[in-house]
């Protein structure tokens, strides 16, 4: 239920985000089970160029990031079994 008006839309489904639809961010980051790292890198990604045209290239900077933790997290628990 969206109380807030016109303005609500940038809380439940603002548009850099996808909007109300089945692609929205949020909706596929749940769908997927992504978990933080992999959700923020999707919501980067999914809103690049789209929430502040001129930051286009830090949204992907920072799907990048959120993505090479996932990855060295990923490593680290891979040589932590490895060594077991």
């Amino acid at each position: 239920m969206n109380t807030l008006g016109s303005s609500g839309e940038q809380v439940n489904h603002p548009q850099h985000y996808g909007g109300d639809t089945p692609y929205e961010a949020i909706k596929v980051i749940e769908a997927w089970e992504l978990g933080f790292c992999l959700g923020n890198t999707v919501k980067y990604i999914s809103r690049a160029g789209k929430k502040e045209p001129g930051k286009t290239i830090q949204d992907l900077e920072k799907a990048q990031w959120y993505l090479q933790r996932e990855i060295d997290k990923l490593k680290k628990d891979e040589a932590t079994k490895e060594s077991k």
